[in-house]
């Protein structure tokens, strides 16, 4: 089974999101909303499927979506079969952050690595 198969997003705490927001979009183009932005790419597999390359996201510095990790940032990775995946990652021993969702962007699940890191997993919607 393939795990990771991309990079979702980089999330992190901010003083002032829309404030910085605003301030990438002014000195550096990237139009970013309020989930958060991307930047389209293909897919080499769907290659006229157009894919957020990366999503750029601050969040207010007090978000309780980071929690339990007390960290300042958050890292998405795309997946191909969340519910395979972590049913395997619980098997492993991996710990498990809440219940997964599914949503009109994808379904999201969320586990902790071994030093309190709270990693964000997304299988993106289909498409077709």
């Amino acid at each position: 089974m393939r795990r990771v198969i991309g990079m979702g997003g980089i999330f992190f705490k901010s003083e002032d999101p829309k404030a910085l927001r605003e301030w990438y979009d002014r000195h550096l183009g990237l139009s970013i909303t309020e989930w958060g932005g991307s930047i389209e790419s293909t897919d080499p597999e769907h290659p006229e499927a157009k894919v957020p390359a990366i999503n750029w996201s601050p969040f207010k510095k007090d978000t309780p979506y980071f929690a339990p990790s007390e960290k300042q940032f958050m890292i998405n990775y795309r997946v191909e079969n969340l519910v395979a995946l972590m049913k395997v990652l619980k098997e492993e021993g991996v710990t498990i952050v809440g219940d997964a969702e599914e949503t009109p962007y994808g379904k999201f699940g969320w586990i902790l690595d071994p030093e309190g890191n709270k990693i964000e997993l997304w299988e993106p919607m289909d498409e077709s």
